[in-house]
């Protein structure tokens, strides 16, 4: 059993070394490359102000953030959810890899770990070559309903993406392959397989009638391969 997390986050803006911030997180946990539907997420107060173009994409003001936690106060839980799992998923990784190190940074801990990073943006960008390959672009070419996503939301984008992953990596068709099993004990589909039932051969009979026929049939026609290779088993 392999668990992963895929997550995404919502900022001030673009640059973290500029003194933007990390505003909203959302986390989902994934086994076996498939949602188990536990997640993490949060809204954070992002301790400044919120330029009016960042707002216009996710549409958080600071006024919407003013009870929010400061990041100090949740990294310990968001990194306990994130756990040692061995893939952390986004899409278009690098910018939210870069803007939670460096949050952790600030506060005094150890970066995510670029070796775990999983960009779903470069494995689109690899299955389709010179296409549009944003998460909008991805939901419509893999017929995936859109209508809520009127504004960039974290936990939202997460849903949407753990789709779009499972799309990518073939998932969906190895979920297809797994059945419910008590035997783990821990609640999840486990794969399961059963040998194929003995078959039975059932050997063709020729009457007697049906042979004259071929033979008949064959002696019409000019050197036949069926005569030579029943003389070559001779």
């Amino acid at each position: 059993m392999t668990r992963s997390i895929l997550f995404d986050t919502e900022t001030t803006g673009l640059d973290p070394r500029t003194g933007d911030r990390v505003i909203e997180i959302a986390a989902l946990e994934l086994i076996n490359d498939l949602p188990t539907g536990v997640h993490f997420h949060r809204l954070i107060h992002p301790e400044r102000d919120i330029p009016e173009e960042a707002t216009r994409v996710h549409g958080f003001t600071i006024e919407h953030l003013k009870d929010a936690p400061r990041f100090a106060a949740v990294a310990a839980e968001m990194m306990e959810f994130m756990g040692e799992s061995e893939m952390l998923v986004a899409h278009n990784a690098p910018f939210d890899f870069g803007f939670l190190d460096w949050e952790l940074k600030l506060c005094g801990l150890p970066p995510l770990g670029a070796h775990r990073m999983v960009d779903t943006l470069a494995l689109a960008k690899q299955r389709f070559p010179g296409m549009p390959n944003s998460l909008d672009a991805l939901c419509r070419r893999f017929g995936i309903d859109l209508s809520a996503r009127t504004s960039h939301n974290a936990l939202l984008d997460c849903k949407l993406l753990a789709e779009v992953y499972i799309e990518l990596t073939g998932g969906r068709q190895r979920g297809l392959s797994l059945a419910a099993s008590d035997s783990g004990g821990d609640g999840l589909p486990h794969a399961q397989y059963e040998a194929p039932a003995a078959r039975t051969p059932r050997p063709i009979q020729v009457s007697a009638a049906e042979a004259a026929r071929h033979a008949e049939f064959l002696g019409r026609l000019k050197e036949p391969i069926w005569l030579k290779d029943a003389a070559a088993a001779e």
